[in-house]
């Protein structure tokens, strides 16, 4: 058997959702995003929904409608997808990376305060993996600091915080459709925001700033005048085709996040006596939606080279881990390294003069990580298969 550590599943329905506007003509974005923008805020409990090309698109359109811009400093976790600081690359500030919590993956919020800066404007905490991040501790240094929260959601559909949906605790939450993800519309992205003007700016400069958009136009009274564009916009649009594919989605998003969840639970009772593999944490007040399930390899050894400075001894975790990891491959089991230490890419290595031990927590997470495969529509002798060979250690 050979179990990858995704996959997409999808319905006859869901697929033939995309023949709809193609029968129509209207490709574009139209009646299917503003269907699915709605679908979305309604799961969310999000006032407004802006659906986009990417999570990353969202992430640079977001930092853009606030204002952020050359000079200005953005705090990101040094633990997560490039994207999250790409986007302050692209907008011409300065990354400035802040360590996580190994035990959550999720950034610390008591590095953050010594990183502030006359220059820093944003905190981009992300949601990784489906767990909230510590969002009271980072929205009050936020707002002791007068600094925008924008929050990275890409995994985090599903994920509620004390009851409330990741993408609502800041000034606009990211959401991403990618395949790996819970909704997919093959590339694809959403904003959220409860802010009226922000998401009127967010709607604008997704569309080249424009005063409104082609289906209002070709809906007013006068549908042969073009537009007014008060700003410089981007083309970050959602096509009517992937909206389709993700506002049919959306009908059974509460049994796509429950069976997520049971698959989690199914893989703690399994690995409850594994000592040498620590599973995902959820703190009390969060319900964790579970992207990925991702672990930590041999995590005491780990917590005692993160208390110890040891790099010798982080390293042999991580031989043996990428033994393990190849050891699983052989016997059908797929596995990914959680996500990468973003410092310790080349990129923002060389260009910030990085080490990989100036973030110990990310490092050690980057080199000791290991998720396995969850996804819905998982059979069960999938599954079992993935517990079996992960019991047997077989490194």
């Amino acid at each position: 058997m050979s179990v990858p550590i995704a996959r997409a599943s999808l319905t006859l329905q869901e697929i033939e959702s995309v023949l709809e506007p193609l029968r129509s003509g209207w490709l574009v974005q139209g009646p299917k995003v503003r269907a699915f923008e709605e679908a979305w805020c309604a799961f969310t409990g999000a006032e407004h929904s802006i659906a986009v090309t990417s999570c990353t698109t969202a992430l640079h359109l977001s930092l853009a409608a606030l204002g952020f811009g050359p000079g200005d400093e953005a705090i990101v976790p040094a633990f997560t997808w490039i994207a999250t600081a790409n986007v302050v690359e692209h907008l011409g500030g300065r990354v400035v990376f802040a360590d996580i919590d190994i035990s959550t993956f999720n950034i610390d919020p008591r590095g953050i305060e010594a990183l502030i800066t006359p220059r820093t404007k944003a905190i981009l905490p992300v949601h990784l993996f489906g767990l909230a991040a510590d969002m009271e501790a980072i929205n009050a240094i936020a707002q002791r600091h007068g600094l925008w929260v924008v929050e990275d959601a890409a995994c985090g559909f599903g994920a509620t915080h004390h009851g409330q949906h990741v993408g609502t605790l800041g000034h606009t939450g990211c959401f991403s459709f990618h395949p790996r993800k819970a909704i997919t519309t093959g590339e694809g992205g959403m904003i959220t925001t409860n802010d009226a003007r922000l998401a009127e700016r967010l709607r604008r400069l997704r569309d080249h700033g424009a005063a409104m958009t082609d289906l209002q136009r070709h809906l007013g009274p006068r549908p042969y005048l073009l537009a007014d564009h008060p700003e410089a916009g981007y083309n970050q649009r959602m096509t009517d085709l992937q909206a389709a594919l993700g506002a049919a989605q959306m009908q059974r998003a509460d049994a796509i996040v429950a069976e997520r969840r049971q698959l989690a639970t199914r893989y703690d009772a399994a690995f409850a006596q594994l000592g040498w593999l620590q599973t995902p944490v959820e703190p009390p007040g969060n319900a964790h939606g579970y992207q990925s399930y991702p672990c930590l390899f041999e995590p005491e050894l780990v917590s005692q080279a993160l208390a110890t400075a040891d790099q010798q001894l982080l390293r042999q975790v991580h031989e043996r881990r990428n033994a393990w990891m190849e050891a699983l491959q052989q016997q059908g089991v797929s596995t990914r390294p959680a996500t990468h230490a973003v410092h310790m890419l080349s990129y923002y290595r060389d260009r910030y003069n990085l080490t990989p031990e100036q973030f110990p927590a990310a490092q050690a997470a980057n080199d000791c990580s290991i998720s396995l495969p969850l996804f819905h529509g998982m059979r069960r002798e999938e599954q079992q298969h993935v517990i079996d060979v992960v019991s047997s250690r077989l490194a």
